[in-house]
């Protein structure tokens, strides 16, 4: 990883349900330096289920897992099983406003106890040497002005010892709207991310929320100390093959999407022999070629054929045809 950079400042959002260790994976063949999340995993399913939740591949480095709880034992059990498997980070999330995670006690609504998760950050940090930070929003309902913001991040910061924290520049309205409709209603406030930063230099302070380009990125690094992006690196992929040299200030050959698809074939037959499906591998490819000419075929002959019994790399390989001849060698 490039030292003079701080990890946080290019990566990609936790999103349930999207990034799976699969897609980590891929993502990490587009990208060397970019810092990757876990979905959510909360203390409850680490502490008690019956899978791992705590599964990745060693190539996924440096890779971050976000935590749902509010308790700051259990947090603190978690924190040290996730560093004695490797992780690079902790991130313990204040900022998802789904009604099952309010039932549980975790999420945006922790803003509103700044103090209790103060103590989880605390009962994290005395145990693992890893950073353990901090991914939340703006305000919550009512609780919205920027005193409200600076209060929360001042306690979470000199109670918990937390030196870093995601911003996400929404508020969240933690009844009335759904968590799409909470990515997309309540206003962007960026200038609102930058003052904090102004407010407190000492800390690292990352912005998420709506970012659709690098370009967009390097203007909030103007200000800031790092960017996450979340659904477009998701939706969109290939934007992560110009990360390493857009933003990371490396000297880096043009990336070959084709001998990206190509490299995961190893991967997909180590994983295919243990049982997993092709299309819990392909589907966060699809985006892959985004406005390219026969970006729609890739994605429909992936959509339609790799979850049939025995689908295996021919699959893919098979869909690269209906691509390969129409996009430029390297981006």
């Amino acid at each position: 990883m490039t030292e003079k950079f701080p990890s946080q400042r290019f990566s990609i959002a936790p999103m349930l349900d999207w990034t799976d260790r699969h897609c980590r994976y891929f993502h990490r063949q587009l990208t060397r330096n970019t810092l990757l999340y876990t979905e959510m995993v909360t203390t409850g399913a680490i502490i008690h289920g019956k899978g791992d939740y705590l599964a990745f591949g060693e190539q996924e480095h440096p890779v971050a897992l976000q935590l749902g709880g509010s308790d700051p034992a259990a947090l603190a059990q978690c924190a040290a099983l996730a560093e004695a498997r490797g992780y690079d980070e902790i991130n313990l999330n204040v900022g998802c406003p789904s009604d099952r995670v309010q039932n549980g006690r975790f999420g945006a609504c922790l803003m509103a106890d700044a103090q209790l998760v103060a103590d989880c950050i605390k009962a994290m940090r005395d145990v693992v040497s890893i950073p353990v930070t901090v991914k939340t929003r703006i305000g919550i309902d009512e609780l919205d002005s920027y005193a409200f913001l600076c209060e929360f991040i001042e306690r979470v910061a000199d109670k918990g010892g937390c030196d870093t924290f995601i911003i996400h520049a929404r508020k969240a309205w933690l009844s009335g709207l759904s968590p799409k409709e909470n990515r997309e209603i309540p206003p962007l406030d960026y200038p609102r991310v930058y003052q904090l930063k102004r407010d407190f230099p000492q800390l690292t302070l990352a912005i998420n929320g709506g970012v659709k380009t690098l370009d967009e990125a390097k203007q909030h690094l103007q200000h800031l100390d790092g960017v996450m992006m979340g659904r477009e690196a998701y939706q969109n992929p290939g934007i992560l093959a110009q990360v390493d040299s857009e933003l990371f200030g490396e000297a880096q050959a043009a990336v070959d999407l084709i001998a990206v698809v190509r490299s995961m074939y190893p991967y997909i037959e180590k994983e295919l022999s243990q049982g997993t499906y092709l299309g819990h591998i392909t589907r966060h490819m699809l985006g892959l070629f985004q406005g390219i000419p026969g970006a729609r075929q890739w994605r429909r002959h992936l959509s339609e054929n790799a979850h049939k019994p025995g689908a295996d790399v021919q699959v893919v390989e098979a869909a690269l045809t209906l691509v390969a001849d129409k996009i430029p060698a390297a981006v």
